[in-house]
């Protein structure tokens, strides 16, 4: 097979010809970045119980706008009302966004009570003397409806278990103290991604925020704007289109103190150093044009380490149907999408579950590949690996002996393509060897996943939270998918901690992180090999408990949209009968 390398990017790389900004549109700009400059001085006055009352409004109009949000994001990606997949956009938009809230009010309540966001918190030591705080679940509902599911937030090594809790609540501990105001330019992929990032700036820094939606949203930004009406109306949030004019404009502004970034690293570039020779000059001086703090969520090529074990018939094609949801969800337009699958080359059923993973990868629901540049990114996949398995709407690449896996290492397609690869060795061996694998050859740190049976995990003891310890990602999931680190707020979400404005990888900095956690290090998400029934003690080796049979995410979930949709109506209004409903649904999956 031949190669081809290409950055990792969400966008198409080449830099886009950027109009001259009318006068008239300029004034617009500048009316907004005033009005939220009075706006930071409002929000400066408020009490941390005040800010409370506030986060309630929004969370009371996120919920009554629920639905035209879900369907409105449906229909954006070509999903109509029949579709087993629109469930999707209940989860990753409202649901993800109500959670979020619920979280942020529970830690400003602590504070104005003059209480810890981690009293009660579980807080131990996590391998290498790091400070762990056990972040999921923390509520009884969390513990029903997503049990046998736990999370960590890991800090970084020398943190104190003292110093975790006297630095939680980040600026809400210093509410009189402006932030200013700050530009977050928001995601094309995901709905809740732009509103959750205001979310932070606003909370986790005392900014207020200008949103400028990227144009693949643009039809939620109605919706966005009578959802989050509780901030726009005190000058806390501003809501602007535009593209790259609008977006060159607004990081030059001397008004704006920050930068947040949810995109690719060719955009990053593009705004911190420019473009062409000047950018090359730049960079060599160490000179950017950028003259404000920038972070940013880049993405990156996210590996799924599957650990060899005695697997059993359903198990195999319960996990092959994991993965596959890993990479198809959101038809791949996922920073955070599985990209890379790390099999041994020793597993005595490795071929039964390539079999597996090949039904479960051509039997999802097909779906509208919507997100631009992806056809063309599927096009270098197709070309570097002509001997790829293409169904259409999705490939898969099976690496073999003496092909070349420079290209599936090092670009993010950001689209359905998924890559298989082996490497030697069982046990500890192979662990260690699949570890190294994702952190020397994949681009990126933003989130690995991996998965392994209950008797294989307790075989290798110590060795496993060791090998844990080095997978250098921002999020880890254990017999899970990072996306649900992505959607559980009091996780935090984001790059492994190193990265520079020079060698920006996966990113700068966190988002979500409800608990208002300072030093950060990485969220480590565990969940159950095993579905129900078959996670109850005794069968089939059993491991963690959990009421959930296939999840509603999985893109094999039969009821998977209804549950999703029932699950956000809950979250947003609850109601006893309406749970019992959705779960018995969920029983059918």
């Amino acid at each position: 097979m031949t190669s081809a390398t290409t950055p990792a990017t969400k966008t198409d790389a080449a830099p886009p010809v950027i109009a001259e900004l009318s006068d008239g549109q300029r004034a617009d700009l500048d009316t907004a970045i005033g009005e939220l400059q009075t706006g930071a001085s409002i929000w400066s006055a408020l009490t941390i119980a005040q800010r409370v009352t506030l986060l309630r409004a929004v969370r009371t109009s996120v919920a009554s706008a629920a639905e035209d949000w879900a369907n409105t994001a449906s229909a954006s990606k070509g999903l109509d009302a029949r579709h087993p997949l629109r469930g999707e956009e209940w989860l990753s938009g409202p649901y993800s966004v109500l959670g979020a809230l619920d979280a942020y009010i529970e830690t400003l309540s602590r504070l104005a009570n003059g209480t810890n966001p981690l009293d009660g918190i579980k807080i131990d030591r996590a391998p290498g003397g790091r400070t762990r705080v056990h972040t999921f679940p923390l509520t009884g509902i969390d513990r029903f409806l997503l049990s046998g599911f736990t999370g960590e937030v890991w800090l970084e090594p020398g943190t104190t278990p003292n110093q975790a809790r006297a630095a939680a609540g980040l600026a809400q501990r210093t509410p009189t103290e402006s932030g200013g105001v700050g530009l977050v330019l928001g995601a094309g992929n995901i709905t809740s991604i732009p509103v959750l990032d205001v979310l932070y700036e606003l909370l986790a820094h005392n900014r207020t925020a200008l949103l400028k939606v990227n144009p693949t949203q643009d039809a939620l930004v109605p919706v966005y704007k009578r959802a989050f009406a509780p901030l726009i109306e005190p000058g806390l949030l501003r809501i602007v289109r535009g593209g790259p004019a609008v977006g060159a404009y607004l990081t030059g502004h001397p008004d704006l103190v920050h930068v947040h970034i949810t995109g690719s690293a060719a955009t990053f570039d593009a705004i911190v150093w420019g473009t062409g020779a000047a950018a090359t000059r730049r960079r060599r001086e160490n000179r950017p044009q950028l003259k404000k703090p920038i972070t940013a969520e880049l993405g990156g090529v996210s590996p799924i380490i599957v650990v060899p074990g005695d697997w059993t018939a359903a198990d195999l094609t319960y996990q092959a149907e994991h993965i596959a949801t890993m990479r198809l969800q959101n038809s791949g337009h996922n920073c955070i999408a599985g990209q890379v699958v790390i099999l041994s080359s020793d597993w005595a059923q490795a071929d039964q579950f390539r079999a597996e993973l090949r039904r479960a990868y051509a039997n999802a629901p097909e779906r509208p590949i919507w997100y631009p540049g992806a056809p063309s990114r599927m096009g270098l996949a197709a070309d570097a690996y002509p001997d790829a398995l293409v169904l259409g709407d999705r490939v898969l690449v099976e690496i073999g002996d003496g092909d070349d896996s420079t290209a599936l290492r090092s670009t993010e397609y950001f689209a359905p393509v998924l890559g298989v690869v082996t490497v030697p060795g069982s046990g500890q061996a192979f662990l260690d060897a699949a570890v190294a694998y994702a952190n020397d050859e994949l681009q990126g740190t933003l989130g690995a996943n991996l998965l392994i049976d209950p008797a294989t995990e307790k075989s290798l003891g110590t060795g496993f939270e060791r090998a844990i310890a080095d997978l250098r990602y921002g999020s880890i999931a254990i017999n899970g998918w990072t996306a649900f680190g992505f959607i559980t707020p009091t996780l935090t979400w984001g790059a492994f901690p190193g990265s520079t404005i020079a060698h920006v990888g996966s990113g700068i900095g966190v988002v979500h992180n409800a608990l208002l956690l300072d030093a950060v290090e990485r969220s480590v998400i565990r969940g159950p090999f095993r579905p129900f029934p078959r996670s109850l003690p005794g069968a089939n080796g059993g491991g963690r408990l959990t009421i959930l049979p296939k999840p509603p995410w999985f893109v094999s979930a039969r009821t998977g949209a209804d549950v999703s949709e029932g699950l956000t109506r809950f979250r947003a209004n609850g109601g006893a009968a309406l749970l019992v409903k959705t779960l018995l649904k969920a029983l059918r999956a």
